[in-house]
């Protein structure tokens, strides 16, 4: 078995427990996940299967989309809906539509996050959220993360009330944390506030409407037909620049061979994908680091051609 299977992760589970179910239901230990998501946040979770394991991180670095909702407030210890209260504004707020857009809008862009305290960042070697459970505070390393859209899916003028919610749409770069985003709006807007709820519709190529439920999964490989929803390892890799090879040379390139650089992906920066003419990903390639002109393998895919 092999390929990639878009799972509607549900709220509840974690990451490592949709891993652990579909061993069972596929009958494989060669499964694993492309990214954590929260155990309340419902979504897209793109699930690697045999061959296709080798390119989980390439999923897993590709951008995401979120569906989110902000509560302006309150603040807890986790950011989200399920922590407890830190700080509280019971005062009746309003907001013109102009006004959140506005701050939404300086979030675009790079931008620098610290990492909540309940997270699985580690400081020291220990998860922050083991130190959070032990009620430790830790100097948390800020990073930057890169917002390449973010919208208001709320169509209201204007906004009354002791606490206020609105959605919004994000599309980012890994390692960015909805819920700490969310804090930041609260904070542009002058108040304390966290994501009260998430979903995830897209990671890197596999959108929600993609997605199967576990139910769904089980009953495929009752009748024999999961290998029909499986998409091809390539799919993960669509995101990445291509160099395309002929099959002699494929032969030397799943040998490990390496290959001369084409001027077109003189710019490019990251992982370089050699492909067949038959859309057949062989190998993951990268630019030389001492040979200019020359683009080394990182790992290969197919040991074999069919």
């Amino acid at each position: 078995m092999e390929g990639i299977l878009p799972l509607f992760k549900p709220a509840g589970l974690t990451s490592h427990d949709c891993i652990y179910k579909l061993r069972k239901i596929l009958k494989t230990k060669k499964v694993g996940h492309t990214g954590t998501l929260d155990p309340d946040v419902t979504g897209v979770l793109p699930i690697c299967i045999g061959k296709a394991t080798k390119v989980a991180e390439y999923i897993t670095d590709a951008g995401k989309i979120y569906e989110g909702e902000v509560t302006i407030g309150y603040s807890t210890t986790t950011e989200d809906a399920t922590g407890e209260i830190v700080k509280k504004n019971t005062d009746t707020k309003t907001f013109q539509r102009e006004e959140i857009l506005k701050v939404l809008e300086t979030f675009t862009g790079e931008i620098e996050q610290t990492p909540p305290m309940y997270s699985a960042v580690k400081v020291g070697g220990v998860r922050l959220y083991e130190y959070a459970r032990k009620g430790l505070e830790v100097v948390r390393p800020t990073k930057k993360v890169t917002i390449y859209s973010i919208e208001l899916l709320d169509e209201r003028n204007e906004y009354v009330g002791e606490t206020i919610s609105f959605r919004f749409r994000v599309s980012c770069s890994k390692g960015t944390y909805i819920r700490t985003l969310a804090v930041m709006i609260g904070e542009g807007l002058g108040y304390p506030a966290h994501m009260s709820s998430l979903i995830r519709v897209q990671s890197a190529t596999y959108k929600l409407e993609d997605c199967l439920t576990f139910e769904e999964v089980e009953k495929l490989m009752e009748a024999g037909t999961i290998s029909t929803v499986l998409r091809p390892l390539e799919t993960a890799l669509a995101h990445l620049p291509k160099i395309l090879i002929n099959d002699k040379v494929a032969e030397k390139v799943k040998n490990g061979a390496a290959l001369t650089m084409p001027e077109y992906l003189e710019n490019s920066k990251g992982p370089i994908i050699a492909e067949t003419i038959d859309g057949l990903a062989i190998a993951i390639y990268a630019h030389h680091p001492s040979k200019p002109g020359i683009l080394k393998p990182v790992k290969v895919l197919r040991n074999n051609i069919e």
